[in-house]
């Protein structure tokens, strides 16, 4: 079997830069990656020249329009990147005979059933952000057959903007953290992503394409927490000795609706991927030690 060429859209985002450093642990990989200014997925001509030039096996469309409450205000710039750009990317995919992957994101749900969202539930999301990335699942489906849209959450890495990095930088600047308590997800690690990526990527290299595999599967991290207990780990893991107090969404709104819920079920991804990802434990601690071993880490 050649090597697995996978060609990634953005470069320096949490999922890209952890699918650099997979790609470059293993050895079997070869990554091409799509990054401003010349390619940039608002611009949907700059898109198919570059995948086809790199001929890959596989196409991952990591990039996206995140800022999730900013979107409330660029509304088009949003639907650009995350629908038309998505599309974009998918249709291009298609024609080179390539699968898609496309990252999307709890944020499709509205948060209000009571336990994890499977594939197959209704969507409904609160936000620009959660619809325009609603719409890029539908899109990417549109436009090329053999896609996987992988919908993840609350995603961390040691690089990046994030919520652990943010915690570890404010027990650093203040007395105590107030941090919400009645919103509940997945985290999940950014390079546990890669991995998973990866492992997809080799399964349909080697076994080839199946139809079972196309449509949402979620890929989120093992564990369930609100923000307040994923913080209060943060800093527990940490060593800080920092208080961290609960408090209510009402007591700090911005201009997007979170979902009170996202947690996502995962039964999808271990029974056709045969994937599960590591325990929060496993992998906030791993994220922590690389935190401490970088040069002005915060860990």
């Amino acid at each position: 079997m050649s090597g697995l060429r996978i060609f990634v859209t953005g470069r320096d985002g949490q999922i890209a830069r952890s699918l650099r450093e997979a790609a470059a642990s293993a050895g079997d990989v070869v990554i091409g990656f799509g990054a401003r200014p010349e390619f940039d997925l608002a611009r949907p001509e700059s898109i198919a020249p570059a995948i086809e030039a790199f001929a890959p096996h596989l196409v991952v469309n990591a990039a996206a329009y995140t800022a999730v409450d900013r979107a409330e205000s660029e509304p088009e710039l949003a639907f650009a990147i995350n629908r038309d750009g998505a599309g974009a990317v998918a249709a291009a995919a298609a024609k080179i005979g390539a699968p898609v992957i496309q990252l999307s994101t709890d944020y499709v749900f509205d948060g209000t059933k009571a336990g994890a969202y499977l594939e197959t539930d209704p969507t409904s999301p609160r936000s620009v952000y959660g619809r325009s990335k609603l719409e890029g699942e539908r899109a990417v489906a549109a436009a090329a057959p053999r896609h996987i849209v992988l919908r993840t959450s609350w995603v961390y890495a040691p690089f990046g903007a994030n919520f652990v990095r943010t915690m570890l930088r404010l027990a650093g600047e203040q007395d105590r953290l107030r941090v919400v308590d009645d919103q509940i997800g997945c985290p999940t690690y950014a390079p546990d992503i890669a991995d998973a990526i990866l492992a997809i990527g080799r399964r349909i290299q080697l076994d080839g394409w199946r139809d079972a595999y196309a449509g949402v599967t979620n890929l989120a991290g093992p564990d369930a927490v609100t923000w307040w207990g994923f913080a209060r780990r943060i800093v527990a893991e940490s060593g800080r000795c920092v208080p961290v107090d609960a408090i209510g969404t009402a007591e700090r709104p911005t201009p997007a609706r979170r979902p009170a819920n996202s947690r996502l079920a995962t039964e999808r991804l271990a029974s056709l991927f045969e994937l599960r990802l590591p325990p929060m434990e496993v992998s906030l601690r791993d994220c922590l030690k690389r935190l401490r071993e970088t040069p002005g880490g915060q860990a």
